[in-house]
């Protein structure tokens, strides 16, 4: 080996193991130096030359928060793509322009990015929808696994960056999620949610992870067992994992699991988590705390830090420039041209057309005249994980570029009302102060001297008002009102007033984001924000200047095509902290559209969403839809490019579109077997299922075969554009267990590919599937397992649009009947009634009732001549009965014992009536407050 002369110590010489490196640097930390590097920030240690590192910079869809940076799509519309290698080119330009902002400032900028999100969105309801990659896991750790070898780069030992997934595991819900816990039985964990993060660690490579704020399963994440078990141990993830912000002390805070912060750190570290997100000081004086009373060791720092800095060697930063290949990447990468480029091909490619009945493409050569209407027609909103865009194309930009740039031949009508305000308190008109703040008074003389303001209504009563004399938002610092937003991307969205009509539509009353209540102040004439009440409210008369819906109705009525885009406000009524209220479009979108579709048949409607929608009505009229995400700095000039046939679409939803939220069960019912959630358990009739995207092409599929060896199975077929439209198609592979000893997914997508085919073209396509895509949860052995039986094989454009379907009979286990003489988990059920999961406290977990009248069921037992007793471990702060029937609920009742109160686990055992053959055994628990069982066994 090497030892360079500028050399001090082995760590620093880069021709070493890399194990033995980390190795010898974190021993020459000393114990306080390890404590001050335990959190997101790490702190500079001189007499080692180790420089202070942050961990954690967003880069959902580009690099955020740092400045001016290239802007692609929200994540989900970048899974509308359903392209693995576009995914991969993104991934890199992040990468590279995180190295840019590093380059500038590498103490603030780190280069370990807090993305992709991973999550399972079985709920379109989810606030965050935005930011995650869809129902499926397949889908999801397939673009996640790219979009991550992209960011990390692909060199065998340097990393270009380092891709963070979030968030480990079960987050699909804003409201309580620091305090809420979310039950996933051993089926829905491991053949969902835990599937779309293990893609990305065993073929993408990730090298970190984010746990999440929720409970699962009654334990925090921050300290849940799977991240050392599986993402850890099994997966053999060897980088590190971060804590969400705050969490850690939210242990205390929030979940109230452990009552001190000593408990919580000492709990965090030791469950996995080497970097805390959290306040320093008191985390740092925790790890202090804990250390000293024997709740942490010294070894349990260097574990976590041996993580940590495994990946910042990797990231070159203690080696020589010249060995590390991205080093020499500065700041004059950020928004290069190509990278502007490839967001615009992000954009065309992720844009859906959900209905065409001919009206599209257009035709700018024939097109004279053309409106361009709705909220979201003439501007580009950036979401919270967003970067500061460089530039944006609004949708009437693009159109109007596309129509030759004359501003006579489009018209802009975002349907926005300019109104005057008056208080009905004091009879004066609203009007801008003088004062360099702004504020907001009705205290004018007159309707001559009010101001105009343009209020957009974005449903549910929330409104956003832009004051005509300096073009900025009215907001509030929760005590006056005042008109000096310039835009609205702050974690509260305080330019939001709930505006609520009172005895007519022209009378309101305004609350803030808050719903804290607007008055008059009697004196002066301000306007100001009480504590209280939304009852407190003062009304106020809203005079319209102009009606924006009839500016609407008439831009349609004088134009060829009427082009409306409507969606939603990324930061409003759905976002981070917020579930959605409803899957509708606003009230007052459907009524736009319904209005100018009334005058002007040849309407196409835009839909520029974070999130899916139920707008039937809509998709039964209009001829033409389209969808799109929040897709940055591009967005015009793609859609105008799809609009007029410039660009072939080719998008997928990733998500169900549910005809409305009444086909959706309780929100934060988590287990979408039972629930039948997602594309791949629900039987109704979906708005548009999952996978579905037309084309001006029309392709043909033909040839299915199907050719099984010893652990693969080969789909082949050929898929032909039949059209003289060159085109693009998302050819889909589903399975179905036609036979099998549990509820198995009506379908369930094991591969995709995005083909280019130009008119006439045929191609012969291939899927091999690994046996093991086969498998589900066996929960009577507790590990993964293929059935011997029949399975269906389906390929089509989605996956309610199926052109092939073949079967095979494949080699597989017979699962054994269930043997209840062995130990047998309480959570490894085949159904149940008022049954979440919880922890035990004793460790693993346990299955509690959540009403009066619960029960569990185990299928296909062997019950021998000999059982005749039965035990169980339980806890029941207020007693309870627990029953063993057979083959039903109120079937025969072949025991019983008696749960006594207590407040600490009990193992009662009771005799059993002889009932030998084979039944479907019944746990049944009778009793008031909550009751867990941990295990059972029949004996002898």
């Amino acid at each position: 080996m090497t030892q360079h002369s500028e050399e001090k110590y082995p760590f620093q010489n880069p021709d070493l193991p890399l194990e033995q490196r980390v190795n010898d640097l974190v021993n020459r930390f000393t114990l306080e130096e390890k404590i001050n590097l335990m959190c997101q920030y790490q702190d500079k240690i001189t007499h080692l030359g180790v420089k202070a590192y942050k961990h954690g910079t967003e880069a959902a869809h580009g690099m955020a928060w740092l400045g001016e940076a290239t802007t692609f799509p929200q994540p989900i519309g970048l899974a509308c793509t359903w392209d693995k290698d576009l995914l991969r080119k993104i991934g890199s330009v992040i990468g590279d322009e995180a190295r840019g902002f590093y380059a500038q400032n590498p103490t603030h900028n780190g280069l370990t990015l807090w993305a992709p999100t991973v999550d399972m969105e079985r709920d379109p309801r989810w606030g965050r929808t935005e930011e995650a990659y869809g129902e499926d896991p397949h889908l999801t750790g397939k673009l996640s696994a790219a979009l991550t070898q992209g960011i990390q780069g692909d060199h065998s030992f340097y990393v270009k960056a380092v891709a963070s997934l979030k968030h480990f595991i079960g987050n699909n819900n804003e409201v309580d999620r620091g305090e809420c816990s979310v039950s996933l039985d051993p089926r829905n964990k491991h053949e969902y949610y835990l599937k779309a993060f293990e893609i990305p660690f065993k073929e993408g490579g990730a090298l970190s992870m984010m746990t999440a704020y929720n409970s699962v399963n009654g334990v925090p994440a921050n300290i849940n067992p799977d991240v050392n078990n599986i993402v850890k141990r099994d997966w053999g993830m060897n980088g590190f994992v971060v804590s969400d912000a705050g969490d850690v002390l939210g242990t205390v805070n929030d979940h109230h699991y452990v009552d001190t912060y000593k408990e919580a750190v000492a709990l965090t570290i030791k469950a996995g988590v080497d970097s805390i997100t959290d306040d320093h000081p008191i985390s740092k004086q925790a790890i202090r705390d804990a250390l000293a009373e024997g709740m942490l060791t010294e070894n349990d720092l260097d574990i976590a830090l041996r993580n940590t800095f495994r990946v910042r060697f990797r990231l070159g930063e203690f080696d020589p420039a010249e060995r590390n290949p991205y080093a020499a990447i500065d700041e004059s990468v950020i928004m290069k041209p190509e990278h502007a480029e490839l967001a615009l091909d992000a954009v065309r490619k992720s844009i859906v057309l959900l209905k065409n009945d001919g009206i599209l493409p257009l035709s700018a050569d024939k097109l004279s005249k053309a409106a361009v209407i709705g909220p979201l027609a003439g501007i580009v909103y950036r979401d919270w994980y967003s970067g500061l865009m460089p530039y944006s194309i609004s949708p009437f930009e693009g159109i109007r570029k596309k129509m030759n740039g004359t501003h006579q031949a489009v018209t802009l009508a975002t349907g926005s009302s300019r109104v005057k305000i008056k208080s009905l308190k004091n009879g004066k008109y609203v009007t801008l102060g003088s004062d360099e703040k702004n504020s907001l008074s009705a205290s004018s003389q007159g309707a001559d001297s009010a101001d105009l303001f343009e209020t957009t209504d974005w449903g549910w009563d929330s409104h956003t008002l832009i004051a005509e004399n300096n073009k900025l938002y009215l907001t509030t610092d929760d005590l006056k009102i005042t008109a000096s937003s310039e835009h609205i991307w702050e974690w509260f969205t305080k330019e939001v007033f709930h505006v609520r009509p009172q005895h007519d539509e022209n009378v309101v009353t305004f609350t803030t984001w808050n719903n804290r209540p607007v008055t008059v102040n009697a004196e002066t004439g301000a306007l100001e924000v009480q504590d209280g009440d939304a009852n407190m409210a003062e009304p106020f008369a809203m005079e319209k200047e102009t009606d924006g819906l009839q500016e609407a109705i008439a831009a349609a009525r004088n134009n060829e095509v009427a082009v409306v885009v409507v969606g939603n406000h990324p930061l409003i009524n759905g976002k981070e902290t917020i579930d959605r209220p409803d899957l509708t479009l606003a009230a007052y979108q459907e009524k736009l559209i319904r209005e100018v579709y009334a005058v002007n048949p040849n309407t196409v409607v835009v839909v520029v969403g974070s999130y899916p929608f139920a707008m039937p009505w809509v998709q039964e009229n209009i001829p033409a839809i389209v969808y799109l995400s929040h897709a940055g700095q591009e967005l015009g000039h793609a859609l105008a490019d799809v609009l007029f046939g410039d660009y072939n679409p080719a998008g997928r939803v990733n998500m169900t579109w549910y005809e409305s939220a009444d086909q959706l069960g309780e929100f934060m019912d988590y287990d979408i077997i039972k629930s039948e959630r997602t594309y791949q358990y629900f039987a109704g009739n979906p708005l548009y299922p999952f996978g579905h995207g037309l084309s001006y092409s029309r392709f043909q599929y033909d040839g299915l075969a199907l050719e099984q060896s010893e652990n693969s199975i080969t789909v082949s077929f050929r898929i032909t554009n039949t059209s003289e439209v060159d085109g693009e198609e998302v050819v889909q592979l589903y399975t179905r267990a036609l036979e099998s000893r549990v509820k198995r997914p009506l379908r369930q997508l094991q591969s995709f590919e995005r083909i280019a085919l130009a008119a006439g073209e045929s191609r012969e396509v291939s899927f091999a599937l690994d046996r093991s895509a086969l498998a589900f949860w066996d929960v009577t052995r507790s590990k993964m397992c293929v059935e011997q039986g029949s399975y269906a094989f389906l390929v089509g454009a989605s996956s309610g649009d199926i052109r092939l379907e073949g079967a095979l009979t494949v080699a597989g286990e017979t699962i054994p009947p269930r043997d209840l003489s062995q130990v047998t988990g309480a959570v490894n059920y085949d159904d149940y009634s008022n049954i979440i999961i919880s922890d035990s406290t004793e460790g693993g977990d346990s299955a509690a009732t959540t009403s009066s009248a619960a029960w569990l069921r185990y299928d296909d037992v062997l019950i021998g001549e000999e059982i005749c007793f039965f035990e169980a471990r339980a806890l029941s702060a207020k007693g309870a009965a627990l029953e063993i029937r057979l083959d039903a609920p109120d079937g025969p009742l072949v025991g019983s014992l008696t749960l006594q109160a207590s407040s600490a686990w009990q193992t009662v055992s009771g005799s059993i009536e002889r009932a030998a053959g084979k039944h479907q055994v019944y746990l049944v628990v009778q009793g008031e407050g909550e009751t867990k069982l941990s295990w059972f066994r029949f004996g002898k």
